[in-house]
């Protein structure tokens, strides 16, 4: 690497909106303010929601369920024709 082109690579403090702050490296070479951390992020704390439109979730698992897969036959599949 040549020298005196690169940034300088320094511990820098991170400070979220709900008040949780953490160390990490970063060339910003200041503070850093975010609004959603780990420890405040729906999907991390688990009180994220599954919106469901037009019942797509209970279809999706009325399709995969153990049930369908027990009988054999696969969810929209027709009979064959009698001929």
């Amino acid at each position: 690497m040549k020298a005196g082109i690169h940034p300088q690579y320094k511990e820098i403090k991170v400070i979220c909106s709900c008040g949780s702050t953490f160390m990490t490296r970063s060339t910003l070479g200041k503070e850093l303010h975010v609004e959603v951390c780990a420890a405040c992020h729906p999907f991390y704390t688990g009180k994220q929601k599954i919106v469901d439109t037009a019942g797509r979730v209970e279809k999706f698992r009325q399709k995969y369920s153990k049930g369908a897969a027990k009988t054999g036959a696969k969810v929209g599949s027709k009979a064959p024709a009698a001929g």
